[in-house]
């Protein structure tokens, strides 16, 4: 299945042979404090930046629902985000993970987006457009 928006991520999820539990971690777009006079241009632009994770949570598919639930629950912690990458936790048959089980996924996908690895993981922007990195 080609992920488009947030809406289709839901979608393949719940086709999962396997229950689901899915992973977040919300990042902003900043300026390095290094940045070259070109970068500077290109951030003003709106390109370039480096991300910085601001906050990450796992959901059960039965918990969220859509993506602007999603966005509501992040607003409550009023941690301005530029994008959401997502992954996915598989459990066992008729058994889905448990939050706990998610912790050090969750905080390896913290690590890995600080070192720039982000092909594991599908980038959203604010409206929930799957965006294409590189």
């Amino acid at each position: 299945m080609n992920i488009q928006t947030f809406d289709d991520l839901l979608s393949a999820a719940r086709l999962q042979p396997l229950p689901q539990r899915l992973l977040f971690v919300f990042a902003g777009v900043e300026l390095p404090d290094d940045a070259t006079e070109a970068q500077r241009l290109e951030f003003e632009r709106g390109e370039g930046g480096a991300l910085v994770p601001q906050m990450c949570v796992d959901k059960g598919l039965d918990e969220l629902h859509s993506f602007d639930q999603l966005v509501q629950e992040a607003e409550a912690f009023g941690q301005p985000w530029g994008m959401v990458f997502a992954a996915a936790l598989a459990g066992t048959p008729g058994r889905q993970p448990e939050s706990a089980e998610a912790e050090q996924p969750l905080q390896d996908m913290v690590e890995a987006i600080r070192q720039g690895q982000l092909h594991a993981f599908i980038p959203f922007d604010p409206q929930g457009q799957a965006v294409a990195l590189g």
